[in-house]
């Protein structure tokens, strides 16, 4: 039986961060924040190492499932992982964009610059007419970012987990 060929993801760059594919070495980084039941409550946990393995692997398979997927962030200044950032789309969900952040990273604009990086690209390297993202009612943070991104509440909507929320565009960089 033939293989599939491997997709090809984008590498980008930003004046702080690379975002590059996840892989074998971003296991560390999954694990310290999906094990931490503060930083990952918004994730669905805390989950075992086990678990946090299976999302890395979910993340690096989402790319060869749909052509999409979420990058590490890694810092050019000490090549450290704080975090992914992208775009996750799960059976039966929209598209949405997609971060965390490891809680040593946050409060320092990781996560905005990470999402115009991932924005810009799925306007201008996708082709995607439209981003969109949504999040749980009480994920304040989440939701401040997304404004700030320049988010506009388009919808709101039910959910295959039987939530309501808000489904949200977001602008091409710079094109608002």
């Amino acid at each position: 039986m033939a293989r599939p060929e491997t997709v090809k993801v984008p590498r980008l760059e930003t004046e702080r961060l690379m975002l590059v594919r996840p892989g074998a070495q971003h296991a560390a980084l999954y694990e310290r924040f999906y094990t931490d039941a503060d930083a990952s409550a918004s994730y669905g946990g805390p989950v075992t190492r086990a678990q946090a393995w299976s999302r890395l692997a979910q993340d690096i398979g989402h790319w060869q499932l749909r052509g999409f997927g979420v990058w590490v962030a890694e810092t050019k200044e000490r090549g450290e992982g704080v975090g992914t950032c992208g775009f996750w789309q799960g059976l039966d969900w929209p598209r949405e964009l997609t971060w965390w952040l490891s809680p040593g990273a946050r409060g320092s604009g990781y996560a905005t610059e990470a999402s115009l990086a991932a924005i810009g690209h799925a306007y201008s390297g996708f082709g995607w007419p439209e981003v969109q993202t949504y999040m749980d009612d009480s994920n304040e943070a989440a939701r401040k970012l997304v404004l700030r991104l320049g988010g506009k509440v388009i919808d709101r909507i039910g959910f295959p987990d039987g939530k309501m929320r808000d489904l949200f565009t977001i602008p091409e960089p710079g094109k608002d």
